[in-house]
């Protein structure tokens, strides 16, 4: 990792791997803008996952890209997101040596984490060895996690939710509906064949993917004449064993629409419930009823009128 300049301008920073950016990780960052709103706020997150780096195999399914993460952490209120590469290297630095690198050319006033932040050789540095540490030059508040239902909001909890195919589980601890993003690819055109055309994603396997079955949720355009609107979909999440696939694929029909040529735009598809599992049909007949049953189940879900 190059050392990042030193910044001569105190700021408020905050650390973490923020993956899926979910209501927890806005937590500490509001906390962190309150504590001086006049500082600029800078946030410290690694790539790639430190596990896929000091466990290869073991790490978890991403909940967004490096991308879209940074894209968050920005409307959640950071001045600048600076994205420090993981490595075994940096695995292996003291609490000390973190700090010296990563953390004093960014000049903090304070410094925010969540009170599970650990960093260092074999994760040795906790919110109190960071305080130590910076004792004189920044001054160290640790957020206890935010519970939602009951339950502690966690990266790991809402992967958990998102396999089962509970995506609105998911929803209420992101703050948001859960999303994949990607880029439109040609599929084997029997959607549009059956009335029901569709925009298909191959997603790659690092990233988390609700459970097979259809959803009712949103496909958004991020290019296109219908840019930034949230289209009404129903979602299928699966190989399609109706037709012996077997490539998992996410296949979204938006309702009401044949006219719409999204093939290389790319997409962003919001999950909002589950509507049942993946069925293989023994024909086209069941499988277009079921397809108009899952529409009308979809317009339900959404609150919309019909035609709308």
């Amino acid at each position: 990792m190059r050392n990042p300049a030193p910044n001569p301008v105190q700021s408020t920073v905050v650390i973490g791997n923020f993956d899926g950016v979910h209501r927890g990780h806005r937590a500490v960052l509001e906390r962190a803008r309150a504590l001086d709103p006049d500082l600029p706020l800078v946030v410290v997150t690694f790539w790639p996952h430190p596990v896929s780096v000091l466990t290869p195999g073991r790490e978890p399914l991403l909940l967004c890209s490096l991308e879209r993460r940074i894209e968050l952490l920005e409307q959640a209120g950071a001045s600048q997101v600076r994205v420090v590469r993981f490595t075994r290297d940096l695995a292996g630095w003291s609490p000390e040596l973190f700090v010296e690198r990563v953390l004093n050319p960014l000049n903090p006033r304070h410094v925010v984490v969540g009170r599970n932040f650990r960093f260092g050789h074999r994760a040795a540095g906790t919110p109190q060895t960071l305080a130590q540490i910076g004792a004189g030059r920044f001054d160290v508040n640790s957020l206890d996690l935010v519970h939602v239902e009951g339950s502690s909001t966690s990266s790991t909890l809402i992967r958990a939710a998102v396999a089962e195919g509970k995506v609105r589980q998911a929803a209420r601890h992101l703050g948001r509906n859960f999303e994949v993003q990607g880029v439109v690819v040609m599929g084997d055109q029997r959607g549009r064949e059956l009335g029901f055309p569709t925009a298909n994603l191959v997603l790659t396997a690092a990233y988390a993917v609700p459970a097979d079955g259809v959803y009712a949720g949103w496909l958004v355009p991020a290019t296109g004449p219908e840019a930034g609107r949230h289209l009404p979909a129903a979602i299928s999440v699966g190989s399609n064993p109706t037709f012996d696939g077997v490539e998992q694929r996410v296949e979204t029909y938006v309702l009401d629409r044949t006219d719409l040529d999204l093939y290389g735009v790319d997409i962003t598809v919001e999950f909002v419930d589950r509507l049942r599992g993946q069925v293989k049909f023994s024909g086209i007949d069941p499988l277009i009823a079921q397809m108009s049953t899952d529409v009308e189940a979809t317009r339900r879900v959404l609150d919309l009128a019909d035609g709308d």
